[in-house]
């Protein structure tokens, strides 16, 4: 049975504000469409291996790195051929120039390496579930106790689960252990800063004057949004590590649909009741804050060392009160004002 929607006209926000919080949203047709169909699809770890493209780009790179010191070294023979100083000093800027690149590389592959492990450990512990044993488990509670090793906020767990150490001979109970007390209050963290970003970037889009400043602004927070969780959970990843991570995110969200919510979806997905409550500039800042929520989520889908099994995944309802709480108020201080 269709649901016959309210008249704009009929609310006030002052007096409506415990509404704020919807349970369901109300699609173009005007039937209930529950608020966690929002919610992108689980994303998974893309396996990495051989490819002609990978290949391709390797040789090109080997080929303009080749074409690249032949040149430095027509160009430091010209310095020595015109002045003996000059040359030593072209030699000396160039060798102080190929250290700092062979560091810089050296970083960003151990940044790669570090995400790997991360991913290593998800394969390990699916394998750890399918198995009575405990000897994978404890593989797998072994690692991960070495990469929270330095993080507070999992400093009880870590001393819990040595306390259980050898108590527990379940493998798949283990498991649910280790997810529930290692990675229980890291969720937490990563639950606060997905709702922190999204509240960032729904103010500045909403108070922003072009819609450039809005594009740049998300691709920023969202970029900063994936590298903190990625290093939350351990990846630390460096710019390629964290260039690869986004490019999995977005192609994620891009292949299942989730990346963009469309035009008029303010009155689509929140109803003519709740979008009349906020201004135009309000609701685009909503959709963009919800927009950041699912690509925060789907980011916390590959860099988490375990698929959700004993806790539950965050669902974008999670974020639509905190995020519509913010407008409703944006929009009071704009009526106060006026």
């Amino acid at each position: 049975m269709t649901k016959k929607q309210r008249k704009p006209a009929a609310f006030d926000i002052e007096e409506s504000e415990d509404e704020l919080l919807p349970l369901e949203f109300a699609d173009p047709g005007g039937e209930a469409l529950p608020v966690e169909m929002l919610t992108p699809p689980v994303a998974e770890p893309k396996r990495r291996g051989f490819s002609f493209g990978k290949l391709a780009l390797g040789a090109f790179g080997l080929l303009f790195s080749m074409a690249f010191a032949l040149w430095l070294d027509g160009l430091i023979a010209g310095f020595f051929a015109r002045s003996v100083w000059l040359g030593w000093m072209a030699t000396a800027l160039t060798a102080i120039a190929v250290v700092s690149l062979v560091g810089i590389a050296l970083r960003e592959i151990r940044s790669l390496m570090r995400l790997d492990a991360v991913h290593s450990i998800r394969e390990e512990a699916e394998k750890a579930r399918q198995e009575k044993l405990p000897k994978h488990a404890r593989s797998v509670q072994a690692r991960l106790m070495r990469i929270f090793a330095d993080r507070p906020e999992t400093a009880r767990a870590r001393r819990q689960l040595k306390e259980l150490d050898g108590e527990v001979i379940d493998g798949p109970h283990l498991m649910d252990l280790i997810e529930t007390q290692l990675l229980g209050p890291v969720d937490q963290e990563a639950r606060r800063l997905i709702v922190n970003a999204s509240k960032r970037v729904s103010v500045v889009t909403a108070l922003s004057p072009r819609a450039l400043i809005d594009i740049g602004y998300v691709l920023f927070e969202s970029m900063r949004l994936i590298r903190r969780l990625a290093t939350l959970y351990g990846g630390r990843p460096g710019t390629l590590g964290a260039i690869r991570l986004a490019r999995d995110v977005v192609g994620h969200l891009a292949v299942t649909g989730s990346m963009a919510l469309g035009d008029g979806m303010i009155q689509q997905l929140m109803g003519q009741g709740l979008a009349s409550k906020v201004s135009a500039r309000l609701g685009e800042g909503v959709v963009n804050g919800l927009m950041t929520a699912r690509i925060g989520i789907a980011a916390m889908d590959l860099c988490r060392p375990l698929a959700f099994h004993s806790l539950k995944r965050p669902g974008i309802g999670e974020f639509v009160g905190d995020l519509t709480r913010q407008a409703a108020g944006g929009k009071k201080e704009e009526k106060n004002k006026n």
